[in-house]
């Protein structure tokens, strides 16, 4: 026996995740368009259709999707024989968005070093930021091996 989707349901969690991510810091509209996708049991979807499943304009949805593939999270497709693109979210696709954190990191190290050296290295502002390379040190350290660590679990399971 299969499951029945409850369209009010669906739109009240499309919304309720969409709030948070843009509290995470996601635009309000990329969210929307990214909760979307991620319901869609194909996980793709025209302008058009986000359009009309969002009942917002399509160049809120162009936008939307713009940000949206700069940030990796969704691929745009041509449509095989048609003049229209599809949206599709990308496999395995929080794995691919934190390691491709990996190189920004790396550019924020780099830029934040530039500003230590610029403050001065004893100032309490460049400890600060010799604070935050630390972290992302850190981070650029122990990410590989939790991505390993998922990839077993995914493989056990």
């Amino acid at each position: 026996m299969s499951e029945q989707r409850d369209p009010d349901a669906v739109r009240q969690f499309v919304e309720r995740f969409a709030l948070d991510l843009a509290g995470a810091g996601v635009p309000r509209m990329a969210a929307r368009v990214f909760a979307s996708l991620l319901v869609a049991d194909e996980g793709r979807r025209t302008a058009a259709e986000l359009a009309e499943v969002l009942e917002v304009s399509p160049a809120a949805v162009s936008g939307a999707v713009r940000y949206l593939t700069q940030v990796n999270l969704v691929a745009r497709e041509p449509v095989p024989g048609q003049r229209r693109d599809e949206y599709r979210v990308l496999d395995d696709l929080w794995y691919a968005s934190i390691t491709n954190r990996e190189a920004r990191l790396a550019d924020w190290d780099r830029t934040l070093a530039e500003g230590q050296a610029a403050l001065g290295e004893s100032s309490a502002a460049a400890q600060r930021l010799a604070e935050t390379r630390e972290f992302f040190e850190f981070l650029r350290e122990e990410v590989p091996a939790l991505m390993q660590k998922w990839h077993r679990q995914r493989r056990s399971s």
